[in-house]
């Protein structure tokens, strides 16, 4: 059964949507693709799919819309609007989400699975290696992990920066590195149509540098950037990482 709230989000200055998927189990949050909202995930039928752990209580999904992603494919505002925005949707992600979902969940330490596909797999990642203190495990597939190309700009100012997981994890240091090597992060990709797994290999290049527990999975060339991929991985990852562990 799917619950969902809605509340004006001071941080991103609008509104925005949690779904619920489930009574029981991990909290999982599924970021939706690019400009999706938080229901997209429904209608391409990967609820269908994950429905025999949710109703084991295994699992409780959770997504949200796609604030930050949809700004970047209406091309919203100037440039360093959308990449203030991508902050933000970061620090709503982490200041406002995880604190309802915890609340949903009873439990005010509970940990955070985060999965996402394509942009969706870049917030999964983004999530882990900023906030390893709230989130676990990452499942990100057919990731796009440099989204510079997409802000049609040439300046980028310290919201991108401190936003995008493959340019601020070299720089990472301290505490939240040691953290953030206790996580573990899937970077699964197709090698078919309109996949780039070339994009895995620079965030898991990065996160290794650094000693952060990563792995890429090839999933071939017959397997395209699309919803039939991603409706295949993501319950194979969760019992392996998530349900089993």
């Amino acid at each position: 059964m799917k619950t969902s709230g809605r509340w004006h989000s001071q941080r991103m200055h609008r509104e925005a949507t949690l779904a619920r998927w489930g009574h029981f189990g991990v909290p999982v949050l599924l970021f939706p693709t690019a400009g999706g909202d938080a229901e997209e995930v429904e209608r391409f039928l990967m609820m269908q799919v994950l429905g025999p752990f949710i109703e084991a209580g295994k699992i409780k999904v959770y997504s949200c819309d796609s604030v930050a992603g949809r700004a970047m494919v209406e091309q919203e505002g100037s440039p360093q609007h959308r990449q203030w925005l991508l902050n933000q949707f970061h620090q709503y992600v982490r200041h406002e989400v995880v604190p309802a979902i915890r609340k949903d969940c009873g439990n005010p330490d509970i940990e955070v699975v985060s999965a996402g596909a394509s942009i969706g797999a870049f917030h999964a990642v983004a999530a882990v290696c900023r906030f390893p203190d709230v989130f676990s495990t990452a499942i990100a597939m057919s990731g796009t992990f440099d989204l510079r190309r997409f802000f049609g700009t040439d300046h980028f100012v310290d919201d991108y920066w401190v936003s995008s997981p493959v340019h601020f994890v070299p720089t990472l240091r301290g505490p939240h590195l040691d953290k953030l090597r206790q996580r573990f992060i899937l970077l699964a990709s197709g090698e078919g149509k309109a996949e780039d797994i070339s994009e895995s290999w620079a965030m898991a290049r990065a996160l290794g540098n650094q000693r952060i527990p990563n792995r890429v999975d090839s999933w071939g060339k017959q397997t395209p950037h699309d919803w039939v991929t991603w409706r295949a991985m993501l319950p194979k990852y969760l019992a392996e990482h998530v349900i089993g562990r």
